[in-house]
């Protein structure tokens, strides 16, 4: 196999085969994005099948058989939406728990806790025989997915090779697109199954869930977390065997080099507050503010309702958000393929745009051809299920992945994990608010949330274009030297950092 080495600039020449092992490593791990894929698609099929809708929340249901519904407002229910939004409240909690097992026990133990909390959950909800147990159920399943999501991105980043790291990681939102995908052909198969369809929809997130659990017991832990926690020869041994290269000797110390700076920070959440944490917690927060208020959630929660909408009956909404599926996973090979190549910011500001002309062109064939009752003509319709489709594809290779890759590979060893919590942390916090006020918003704005999202793609691609920096090759233990310091705003974080240091060092 090719070698590949870290080379460019400064940064030391980190040789590394891209092994079979490391392949199946990252595969394993990346079920835990699969499971959080799985659930973003289940619950917009799960909350649009009658079966469901009448044995939770029959007043949505009586409200659907009007026949004179309102086309923004006909699920519009707080109880509906917190089906969908606990669980990601309770992931928000989780994920801050997750970090300290990262941390004590390492990144395979926490995915194993994943699995577990994950699959009671699903035997909850898919069980469930009444609201309570069902919302209990959801949040389980958030603190699988707070575990899951913690380590899988951490872990994958640790594993890779720095100059294959962007494609590794994204495999991770690869598995996201795939769960999404798999869970709407669930939807669309399990529909027709009554009564208890959405029983076997909810059902099928046990399979991924029982995979990572027995696969994480083949895969090895990172070699960082190993000599993190003082297992040198452990990890030195694991260092060579995901390397594939007996010359691992630079890397080895380098890691142990960031491993002692890391151990004398007793509190590395007080840390994140210094200047020098400031450029990747800032980062890390945002973008998951962005890649939330892009809009995709509302779009992949409730693609068959959105459909509905626009005038597609039950089975054709379905159906539509099966082929918004698979647009999302090919699409998602494309920045696995790119990522390493063009750079991550290039990804940013070019979906920035697309997704922007997306977002309008829907907006305004809403707004002008879709009125509060009636449908869309079928031209219009057909024009809107288009755009949604290349919006997805924008998502898909840029905003999706990066949000979890970056964060994933800018924190130093020290803060890493504690920083990383923070940024999946707020990820759920965001997404929480989009799912629980989405269908409120689409009651009460209209078309108009179609602007809305616009207006946050226009500030979040001004962000990335004057405030993230490129990291694509630099090893994950350079990022201060060659990505921090450089920067032209980022680096008077540094530079302060280091004048406080040095005063100390004088007193």
């Amino acid at each position: 196999m090719a070698v590949v080495v870290s080379s460019s600039g400064n940064a030391p020449a980190f040789k590394a085969k891209m092994t079979v092992y490391v392949f199946v490593c990252v595969v394993i791990a990346a079920f835990g994005g699969l499971i959080f894929g799985y659930d973003i698609g289940i619950s917009g099929g799960v909350t649009a099948m009658d079966d469901f809708l009448k044995k939770f929340f029959p007043s949505v249901w009586e409200k659907k058989q009007h026949v004179h519904e309102n086309n923004y407002c006909k699920y519009d229910n707080q109880f509906l939406q917190l089906f969908t939004s606990s669980l990601y409240l309770a992931a928000l909690v989780a994920s801050f728990l997750a970090s300290a097992v990262c941390s004590k026990l390492g990144r395979k133990p926490t995915m194993q806790f994943a699995s577990i909390f994950f699959l009671i959950g699903v035997g909850l909800t898919a069980g469930a025989v009444n609201i309570v147990m069902l919302i209990i159920g959801r949040i389980l399943l958030g603190f699988g997915v707070g575990f899951g999501n913690q380590a899988v991105p951490l872990f994958l980043s640790e594993i890779a090779p720095a100059q294959l790291r962007g494609g590794l990681n994204i495999v991770f939102q690869l598995m996201v697109t795939i769960g999404i995908f798999i869970a709407n052909l669930v939807n669309y198969f399990t529909a027709t199954v009554h009564p208890n369809g959405w029983r076997i929809a909810l059902g099928g997130a046990a399979i991924p869930a029982v995979i990572l659990l027995f696969g994480s017991l083949i895969i090895c832990e990172t070699p960082t977390s190993l000599i993190e926690r003082n297992k040198n020869e452990e990890g030195k041994e694991a260092l060579r065997k995901i390397r594939g290269v007996d010359d691992i000797n630079e890397e080895y110390e380098s890691i142990v080099n960031a491993c002692e700076i890391a151990s004398q920070v007793k509190d590395p959440y007080r840390k994140l507050l210094k200047p020098a944490s400031r450029p990747p917690f800032i980062i890390g927060m945002l973008l998951q503010l962005f890649q939330q208020f892009t809009g995709i959630n509302a779009i992949m929660f409730y693609a068959p309702v959105l459909f509905q909408t626009v005038g597609f009956g039950s089975d054709a909404a379905l159906l539509s958000a099966v082929i918004t599926g698979v647009i999302n996973v090919l699409s998602t090979f494309v920045g696995i393929y790119l990522v390493d190549r063009t750079g991550r910011r290039f990804l940013l500001l070019q979906s920035s745009v697309h997704m922007l002309i997306c977002q309008l062109i829907i907006g305004i064939i809403l707004a002008k051809d879709l009125g509060t009752t009636g449908t869309l003509g079928k031209p219009q319709a057909l024009v809107v299920v288009i755009f949604v489709c290349v919006y997805v594809m924008g998502f898909a290779w840029s905003w999706g992945p990066l949000g979890w890759l970056i964060p994933s590979e800018t924190f130093p060893l020290e803060t890493r994990s504690a920083g990383f919590a923070v940024a999946v942390s707020c990820n759920m916090f965001f997404t929480f608010v989009i799912a629980q006020a989405f269908l409120s918003m689409l009651c009460g704005m209209r078309s108009g949330i179609f602007f809305f999202f616009s207006a946050w793609i226009i500030v979040m691609g001004l962000f990335a274009m004057f405030f993230i920096p490129e990291t694509k090759g630099v090893p994950i233990d350079e990022m201060r030297e060659r990505v921090w310091k450089p920067h032209w705003f980022w680096k008077r974080y540094m530079l302060a950092e280091d004048d406080h240091q040095d005063v100390e060092k004088r007193t």
